[in-house]
């Protein structure tokens, strides 16, 4: 027989060093123990004061309140079992242990462990515990969701339970049987480790060894294993809920062999769970292991051959032989839900005849429509914007502008804009330095607004809004940036009364050369948290690593510090349970500039609505080539809306959310949660109001469900004959796969609306693999949330599907854009512009449902190859069925193809109009930080006569290459041969012509 290892005591010698403690070491520990403490505080104090100066507060403990709670929760419930684990087990070890060769083995390992044992008892589950609570803290959402609930008033078509079950109920369901499952496995792992080191389980010796088990180890297994077969039991339980937000091959949720094989199954399986618990009890108070064995064994037989093989067999030899008619109910479940669940139960659509024939006259009906058409392309006009409205070197614009519309002269005008923000990387070398990056340059400055529908000097935009400081035709606003999305670097302003301002405010000759400022001098306003104390210097210092901060003369009582201060990130700390939209937007609001962002609630918990990954669904030519626009992280959602309208202050970096959707069951949930946070609609001004509008990413869901999804009937939807695709985008130059083309915001009017709307449209082409573009589907949104203030308008949100006939041969944006580059006309003039040191730029495919048919515009730019680069306007294209138009201005080209006569006239009809805010024809010095060694920005002029030229020369060329083609149509040689020497003169001309403008341009 031998014993079980005893906890040896110290000797005299070992207890003697434990009690002699080095004090450097003591006080070494302390200091490094102060030291984690004071950077841990850097983090979390810095965090509370920004929230608090916000007024979010509230989100922040409630967060960190809950998180803290699941944590401890988490910790003691997986620490404490696998503690009460392995210590019963212990308790319980046999005093002594069988005299076989395996327990002769143990010994050693028993006697090694033995030292060790309290610490790896303690520190062990302490560990697991900790890891386990970090896992349940990051559940915080889910539970704070169930515990505030909110009925959807709906339900589904399986189980006829409210739709909150599934998306607050049983998610934390889910999670705590998961959780538990872990939690039993580990502490039962632990029990039998611990049983089989001390002798209470044995593996090898016969029956005249006694018991393999002892009384206490056969009752504390038997016991842990029935409570995993229970626990697994409720798994399989709560499986038969789950299936209906299942991804299948053709269409999401429960199908026929899952609701009449998969969940039978796994309610026959709980049951068998349930037996095998009783089965371990019986064992844990008889003895014998032979009966849970076989009830295991019948639990594995039973999951493979009715989990598995039975709804196989259903699937294979009763549904695919005729699945269109056994799926048909459950496609239908999963078309209804789909379209509720994405905001397209409201679809109004309607057949759309379209013409290809243009006729003399055909855009009468749509003057409103045609006036509206926008030319500047937001994705392309950022360095024009640049080169004449940056001002200075530290400045700079968004990569991709904004559309938006703004009241001018009594009319609503569709307006391409821009916030001057603060560029850092636009300053020298020299001028780089912790004051000036700091303290000196903290904003940027007033907004540009550009007509959409016109055509300044040149090409040009013809701008209404600009200049430093601001000018034109908005009302008047306070025009410095603080917070915008280019705004990294945190700032420290503010200064005592009577202090001679020092931050940077804008350039000025009449003042000395520049104009400072004092935020908050004027107005008492606050934007970031106050940093005058010492306690609150230190905090910041480390939190930023940034010693200035603590020693600097400019950091007073009276000092603020703003950081975070990207709109987007701005809103998504305060909302953290919001999906933001990828477009951040400027508008001038109310006299102040605001920046609006888009929140949506989702999940992906809604049954049999289809899942889609929000990155992949909204992924288009903006986010793949714009760092301005903001790609959705991966995340699958079956359920969307858009719930809160977010609004950042540029001034001051205030932060609204206002509660857009207030059916919305997931908000109301989240409003329970954060009682404090949302604003009511009602408190949404009109001056807002009338800049809202219907969101990007939204809409780019909704088009990629509506690919499929337009088709109503259960059997049109199996066969997938008719599913659409969205085009790629064809102004992407370059082989390879394109991005998918952008939505696009413009002002027009869908047939059968009473009056033009700022809309967002996309278009749709056959789905499958051909490669035939034509076009099958228009959808538009009536993007204006209306001027009433606290009132949305009725229209908003309105989505309209236009449908082609299936027979119909309208091109799509591809054949467009293929027809556009291979017209001999438009071609060769292309080709001409891009000679020498010139590059054309394709503009935005814009399309619209006028005239009775489809109409393309496409705007064509003009820049310099190299050296100072920005694209100018030069051209407009147009397409109308098979007939194309090319000219200088969009109504020119219209009457091109409309028979000379469009009957109505764009936007750009009297051709280029006079700025509101003059350039002076003058330009700034390169934005590529390099000092031009002097304020004055250098001018780009013109020569009238040179443009005058190379347009002449242009048209006779185009002349000469139309008559070319119709001599060699006719046989006449000798008229081919005089049309090719006129061609000739013409290109010489226009080579002369451009030589002559670029030797004027720097």
């Amino acid at each position: 027989m031998s014993f079980a290892a005893a906890p040896r005591r110290p000797s005299g010698s070992e207890a003697g060093s434990r009690r002699r403690r080095s004090p450097l070491g003591i006080a070494v520990a302390v200091v490094a123990a102060l030291v984690l403490l004071l950077f841990l505080l850097a983090q979390f104090w810095t965090e509370v004061l920004w929230f608090t100066q916000l007024g979010f507060e509230g989100v922040l403990w409630t967060e960190w309140g809950t998180r803290a709670a699941l944590f401890v929760g988490g910790f003691l419930v997986m620490g404490g079992l696998v503690f009460l684990s392995l210590s019963l087990a212990y308790r319980s070890r046999p005093i002594y242990a069988p005299s076989t060769p395996e327990q002769a083995t143990l010994d050693q390992y028993r006697e090694a462990i033995e030292p060790l044992r309290k610490v790896v008892t303690i520190a062990g589950p302490a560990l697991i515990g900790f890891f386990a609570g970090a896992a349940a803290s990051s559940q915080w959402s889910t539970v704070l969701l169930a515990l505030n609930s909110v009925p959807f008033g709906t339900k589904d078509p399986q189980w006829g339970l409210d739709i909150s079950f599934f998306v607050f109920t049983l998610p934390v369901l889910r999670f705590a049987v998961g959780f538990l499952m872990a939690a039993v496995i580990i502490s039962g792992i632990g029990a039998l480790a611990t049983h089989y080191l001390y002798g209470g389980v044995r593996i090898g010796g016969g029956a005249g060894n006694g018991p393999r088990t002892t009384k206490a180890a056969r009752v504390q297994l038997s016991v842990t294993a029935a409570v995993l077969m229970l626990l697994i039991g409720a798994n399989y339980w709560l499986d038969r809920y789950s299936l209906l937000t299942t991804t299948g091959d053709k269409f999401d949720g429960a199908s026929y062999a899952d609701v009449n094989a998969v969940i039978p199954s796994k309610a026959i399986l709980t049951g068998v769970a349930i037996l095998v618990a009783l089965l371990f009890v019986a064992t844990a108070v008889r003895g014998n292991w032979r009966l849970p064995a076989i009830g295991v064994g019948l639990m594995v037989v039973s999951a493979i051959a009715i989990g598995g093989i039975y709804p196989a067999v259903v699937q294979r030899f009763q549904v695919n032989p005729n699945a269109q008619e056994f799926e048909a109910e459950y496609i239908q479940r999963n078309i209804d839900a789909t379209k509720t669940a994405f905001g397209l139960d409201g679809v109004e659509a309607a057949n759309y005849d379209a013409k290809t024939q243009a006729e003399a006259g055909a855009l009468r009906a749509d003057a409103d429509t045609t006036a509206s058409i926008r030319l500047l392309d937001p994705q392309i006009v950022s360095p024009t914007f640049r080169q004449l409205q940056q001002n200075k070197q530290y400045y700079n614009f968004q990569e991709t502008l904004s559309v938006d519309r703004y009241m001018i002269d009594g009319e609503s005008r569709d307006t391409v804009i821009a916030v001057r923000e603060l560029n850092l990387e636009g300053l020298g070398a020299s001028q780089r330095n912790w004051v000036n990056d700091h303290t000196v340059y903290t904003h940027g400055y007033g907004v540009v607004a550009a007509y959409g529908n016109q055509i300044g000097p040149g090409g040009q935009p013809a701008f209404y809004e600009g200049d430093i400081p601001s000018v034109g035709s908005l009302p008047e606003y306070e025009p410095r940036i603080y917070f915008s999305p280019d705004s990294t670097q945190y700032s420290i302003v503010g200064a005592p009364e009577g202090t001679k301002p020092w931050e940077f405010d804008y350039p000025d000759d009449d003042a000395g050369g520049q104009v400072n400022n004092t935020f908050g001098a004027e107005d008492g306003a606050v934007a970031g948290p106050s940093v005058g104390s010492f306690g609150t210097k230190l905090l910041y210092a480390l939190k930023f690593g940034s010693e200035q901060i603590l020693f600097s003369d400019r950091v007073t009582p009276d000092s603020q510090i703003l950081y975070d201060r990207s709109p987007r990130d701005r809103v998504a700390k305060v909302a953290p349970y919001l999906t933001l939209d990828g477009k951040v937007y400027p508008a001038v609001v109310d006299g102040r500039v605001k920046w609006i962002v888009d929140g949506y609630t989702t999940t992906n918990s809604y049954p049999y609505s289809a899942s889609r990954p929000l990155d992949e669904a909204t992924q288009d030519t903006l986010t793949v080539n714009s760092q301005s626009v903001a790609a959705l992280a991966p995340q699958q959602v079956n359920y969307i809306r858009n719930s809160v309208k977010a609004t950042v202050d540029a001034y001051d970096g205030s932060v609204d959310l206002y509660a857009w959707d207030t059916e919305d069951p997931i908000l109301q949930a989240w409003d329970n949660v954060f009682p404090t946070s949302l604003k009511p609609i009602s408190e949404i001004s009109g001056d807002l109001m009338s800049h809202l509008r219907y969101p990007e990413d939204m809409f780019k869901v909704q088009r990629a469900l509506l690919t499929s999804y337009h088709v109503d009937d259960a059997r049109e939807f199996f066969s997938g004959q008719d599913f659409w695709n969205v085009p790629r985008d064809p102004t992407v130059r370059g082989t390879g796969t394109k991005p998918y083309q952008p939505p696009y915001y413009l002002t027009l009017q869908m047939p059968g609306q009473e009056n033009p709307a700022f809309s967002l449209m996309t278009t749709f082409i056959p789905g499958g693999n051909s490669d035939r573009e034509i076009l099958t589907g228009f959808l538009a949104v009536d993007a204006e949330a209306g001027s009433t203030a606290g009132v949305k308008a009725d229209s908003y949100g309105k989505l309209r599907l236009l449908e082609l006939p299936r027979n119909a041969t309208v091109p799509g944006p591809g054949q467009v854009q293929n027809t556009f580059d291979s017209d001999p006309t438009v071609s060769n003039e292309l080709n001409i512009l891009s000679r020498g040191n010139s590059t054309v730029i394709h503009g935005n495919l814009l399309t619209l449902p006028v005239g009775g048919g489809l109409l393309y515009v496409q705007p064509v730019y003009v820049q310099a190859s190299e050296g100072t680069k920005f694209p100018l306007l030069r051209k407009v294209l147009v397409s109308f069925g098979d007939q194309v138009g090319f000219a200088d201005t969009l109504d020119e080209a219209l009457n091109q193809v409309f028979g000379g006569e469009s009957g109505a006239s764009a936007g750009d009809a009297g051709g280029e109009v006079a700025p509101v805010i003059p350039t002076d024809g003058e330009t700034p010095p390169p934005t590529d930080g390099t000092d031009t060694g002097t304020d004055t920005p250098a001018p780009v002029t013109e020569n009238p006569e040179a443009r005058a030229q190379l347009d002449q020369a242009l048209q006779a060329a185009s002349q000469a290459i139309k008559d070319g083609q119709a001599a060699l149509a006719e046989g006449d040689f000798a008229a081919y041969g005089e049309s090719q020497e006129r061609l000739q003169t013409a290109l010489e001309s226009a080579i002369a012509a451009e030589e002559s403008l670029g030797t004027e341009t720097p």
